[in-house]
């Protein structure tokens, strides 16, 4: 693992600051290119009227001269001559203005270009060049347990350097035969149940975080390895007024007048586990229901009858299809209803029945009920179930 991860290190350092060079010279070149095209437009826009100006001085002194050539014709020539030469010289003498020149800039108006470099930007990327990037013996957050869930698993981490303030920690996973991680939860918690595993199926998980008022994040975790041997849960498809998603673990409750209960596909849930339900809410009905039970039934409007525990979205709860004095919250969108169960009593197992007790713990929005439900048959593992009289509910289960 040193070896490994040194290896992994010298590589990350050598790449890192391979991208940063080519980045700085990229960068200096975009500057340097910027500047001369700011001389280039300077240099033109400062010396176009000076050259305007001096093709009118040349143009001027080039009459000028013309003019003078011409006077010292007409004075040169015969007397029959001169008379009209000097006519001709004194009219063009009169309408060519010798004394009208433009106007020069004085040189202190004139633009003088220089570059100013300050050098204190060398000592500012040496300070910060010196100060960039650290090398970590141990990340400050590590992977701590990994539960099995029902096409899942709960991964929980833990922060094991004292110093280190956590803003926020970053969970990323793959398959193991995957070549790069994805990230599967930024946040403040410290476990995430991380849902659409593959039962039997290796995956690796890492780990980093934040610190507080940061924003670069810390080395990763050692990769560990997790799996689950628990199938999904799954709705049963085909059922009229319940459409489900592709992965059939969403059921949402359609406009068709069908009412029913709609059941888990198979008998997926185990005591031992924790069973959850996350709801988006439609319009409420007193023999709505959510909760397990032995057996699927057909015929069944609501999971309030026997051999099955439930609640209703008014926060009552029903044992074998009594309904008890406690009574939970109502139950509201994006909330979570959840189902715990451990064996308390085993009676004899046979084909005329025994004494089975359950303790059922159900837990709403923050509050709980725990009851010992009583069957006549020893039950390995129970069904899920859902009813809805009205549309809009869509349920997640896991």
């Amino acid at each position: 693992q040193i070896k490994d991860s040194a290896t992994l290190t010298r590589d990350v350092l050598e790449q890192h600051f391979s991208d940063l060079k080519g980045t700085l010279k990229k960068l200096l070149d975009e500057r340097l290119m910027s500047l001369l095209q700011e001389v280039d437009v300077i240099e033109q826009e400062s010396i176009k009227p000076l050259d305007e100006c001096q093709k009118l001085i040349e143009h001027g002194v080039n009459t000028a001269d013309d003019l003078l050539r011409e006077g010292e014709s007409a004075v040169d020539g015969d007397v029959g001559q001169q008379n009209e030469k000097l006519c001709n010289f004194t009219k063009k003498a009169l309408h060519i203005q010798l004394d009208s020149l433009p106007e020069v800039p004085s040189l202190v108006d004139v633009p003088c270009l220089s570059a100013q470099l300050d050098d204190c930007l060398l000592t500012i990327l040496k300070n910060q060049i010196f100060r960039h990037g650290t090398v970590a013996s141990r990340p400050p957050v590590q992977l701590e347990e990994f539960v099995e869930k029902p096409g899942g698993i709960l991964v929980r981490w833990c922060k094991v350097d004292d110093d280190f303030i956590p803003q926020d920690y970053r969970l990323q996973y793959r398959k193991s035969t995957a070549s790069h991680f994805e990230d599967v939860y930024v946040g403040s918690e410290t476990e995430f149940i991380v849902l659409h595993i593959d039962p039997n199926v290796d995956y690796q998980f890492r780990v980093c975080a934040r610190g507080d008022g940061r924003q670069e994040w810390s080395p990763w975790s050692v990769p560990q390895i997790g799996r689950t041997t628990l199938v999904p849960h799954e709705w049963t498809a085909g059922l009229e007024g319940y459409s489900l998603s592709s992965r059939r673990n969403i059921a949402l409750r359609n406009g068709s007048q069908s009412c029913g209960v709609l059941y888990s596909k198979a008998p997926t849930y185990f005591c031992g586990q924790t069973l959850t339900f996350r709801q988006t809410m439609g319009q409420p009905d007193r023999r709505d229901s959510l909760g397990v039970c032995v057996e699927q039934r057909n015929g069944d409007d609501s999971l309030q009858r026997d051999k099955a525990v439930c609640i209703s979205t008014n926060g009552a709860v029903f044992v074998n299809g009594k309904e008890m004095t406690n009574q939970l919250p109502a139950v509201t969108s994006g909330s979570t209803v959840t189902f715990d169960m451990e064996v308390v009593q085993l009676g004899p197992c046979s084909s005329e029945g025994g004494n089975f007790k359950l303790r059922v713990t159900i837990s709403s929005n923050n509050r709980e009920v725990v009851f010992d439900w009583v069957l006549d048959q020893c039950c390995g593992s129970l069904y899920f179930g859902c009813s809805f009289s009205y549309p809009g509910w869509k349920v997640l289960v896991f």
